[in-house]
């Protein structure tokens, strides 16, 4: 893959995730529209049925109740005056008639003739309206006799039925005449009163839409409102995450939005007194330990210089000292060494808490530095070293000589001989996938390997290898070590840019593997350049 192709998906996948965040960030708004918009669709939309369905039946009722009416008047008038068996001619003038009335219906008669025959007439002519356009039930509605009642005087009454033909609506009504004569049945187009409810119905529609778009305006303009707060408390404590303790909320309202805001403005108050006082509490013990380190030197090192008299006379024989008092001068000479290196110990840490440490960059072979380390206390018999010469770094000689000695030393004391220390390096395009990447722009990463072959370190114990003054063991508070060598060793690959990892061997023993930038003046130079650019671009920002 070519570096424009390369740098197309990056800008892609930045892209992405901008549009990501910021859905992300509207999410709640999005919701908040949302909901508006169903209820007030929901709301609309049931309106809008109810006031269809209303008018609806309003304006079918009132047409069919005024074409019923006027037909039930012209059969009782005009059918009513025909003879009980007429002719067709008699029947077809009869129904012209009668389709000449207000409401303009299509009327169809039937009657039994003189002859016997049925006889039809038709207000629209033999190709109008026929028997067989009157639906089934109907007619047999129409010509059913019904029983005398109290309540019902006439034996035949008015029907109707609404029927669609095609994609017109249809009125179809039939009845018989009272007292005897003929049947007769109209239809009556409902397209008017249908492209009316048509044109209601878009009405609605259109005021329905109207509707659900002035909600969704009025829930974004609610929610701006709403979510504004919420936003800047969302910076806020972004701010306040990234260190800021100075930041606070403008506090408007007493709604609970604003007492939201009081409840922050409280919290991030107290917190940074809280932290205020424990970092003054932890400058304080800093100081505390510098002063005292410092202090107990000029003590310590006429002690130390009394103790290696004492120490020299020992390694006389007949050197004059009681046997009774040998041990006891022994012990002061190892105790006094363990309290010098215990003391300087606490003067590099309080370097490193007050960020005052600093490298001495010199170019070294690291297999020569690794030998001048083993040769100079005398592992040279526990030690096995494995590392090509000609491996150069540009570190400081000193602090990897510390770096070394506390990982080789930790290991002959827990582990047990023989050690192995192997070096290897990684190149720019990352060997080992791991740190080669980081050292890209470094000229590579040199890896040194510090194993044992004791019974390695326990996996509750891991985590805590270098924390300061760890023991392993709460029934044993006290070592020979002064519980910060790891610590020291892990600060000086730090202030490298570089990295150690404990872990356990599979073939049995425990690995510290120490890796740091071939050439640490280039790599602070270029994170002194990252720098000025975040600076510039936060600025222009």
């Amino acid at each position: 893959m070519t570096q424009e192709h390369q740098g197309g998906n990056r800008r892609w996948s930045a892209a992405r995730k901008g549009v990501w965040s910021r859905l992300r960030f509207t999410s709640l708004r999005l919701r908040l529209v949302v909901v508006f918009g169903l209820v007030a669709l929901t709301a609309a939309v049931s309106a809008s049925g109810i006031a269809y369905w209303l008018n609806r039946e309003s304006v079918l009722t009132r047409t069919q109740d005024a074409v019923l009416r006027d037909f039930e008047q012209e059969m009782q008038n005009r059918a009513g005056a025909l003879p009980e068996h007429p002719t067709q001619d008699e029947l077809q003038r009869t129904a012209g008639q009668m389709a000449n009335s207000g409401q303009r219906f299509t009327v169809l008669l039937v009657a039994e003739a003189p002859d016997g025959r049925t006889v039809y007439g038709s207000s629209g002519g033999l190709n109008g309206f026929s028997l067989q356009d009157v639906p089934d039930s109907l007619r047999e509605a129409v010509t059913e006799r019904q029983k005398i009642t109290s309540n019902n005087k006439y034996p035949h009454r008015l029907y109707w039925q609404r029927i669609v033909v095609g994609d017109t609506p249809y009125l179809v009504a039939g009845t018989r005449v009272i007292g005897g004569g003929p049947t007769g049945y109209m239809l009556k187009s409902l397209e008017p009163e249908a492209k009316d409810l048509n044109s209601l119905a878009w009405s609605l529609g259109i005021a329905t839409g109207l509707a659900l778009i002035g909600a969704a305006l009025l829930a974004h303009a609610a929610a701006t409102t709403v979510l504004k707060p919420v936003q800047r408390l969302g910076v806020a404590a972004r701010r306040l995450g990234e260190g800021k303790l100075d930041t606070r909320l403008r506090v408007s309202g007493t709604d609970e939005l604003a007492d939201l805001s009081r409840t922050f403005n409280k919290a991030a108050e107290a917190l940074e007194k809280r932290l205020a006082d424990m970092a003054a509490r932890d400058e304080a013990s800093r100081r505390f330990v510098a002063d005292m380190s410092h202090e107990l030197r000029t003590p310590l090192t006429a002690i130390t210089a009394v103790t290696e008299v004492l120490e020299e006379e020992l390694e006389f024989e007949g050197g004059g000292f009681d046997p009774m008092i040998e041990p006891a001068v022994r012990l002061v000479v190892s105790e006094t060494r363990r309290l010098n290196d215990l003391v300087e110990n606490l003067m590099e840490v309080t370097r490193f808490d007050a960020g005052t440490a600093r490298l001495v960059l010199d170019d070294v072979d690291i297999a020569d530095q690794i030998t001048a380390c083993i040769d100079a206390r005398a592992w040279l018999d526990a030690v096995d070293l494995v590392a090509e010469r000609g491996i150069h770094a540009r570190i400081d000689p000193r602090r990897l000589d510390v770096i070394l000695a506390n990982l080789i030393g930790n290991a002959l004391k827990h582990g047990g001989s023989p050690v192995r220390v192997a070096v290897r390096e990684d190149v720019a395009d990352g060997t080992d996938g791991t740190e080669g990447a980081e050292g890209a722009g470094d000229g590579g990463t040199v890896v040194i390997e510090v194993r044992d072959h004791g019974p390695g370190i326990p996996e509750e114990v891991l985590p805590h290898v270098f924390d300061r003054f760890y023991k392993a063991s709460a029934s044993r508070p006290r070592s020979e070590g002064s519980g910060l060598g790891l610590s020291i060793a892990l600060e000086n690959a730090h202030i490298h840019g570089g990295e150690i990892t404990a872990a356990n061997s599979p073939e049995g023993g425990a690995v510290f593997t120490l890796r740091l930038p071939r050439d640490v003046s280039a790599r602070s130079a270029s994170e002194r350049t990252g720098d000025s650019e975040d600076e510039g671009a936060e600025g222009d920002a």
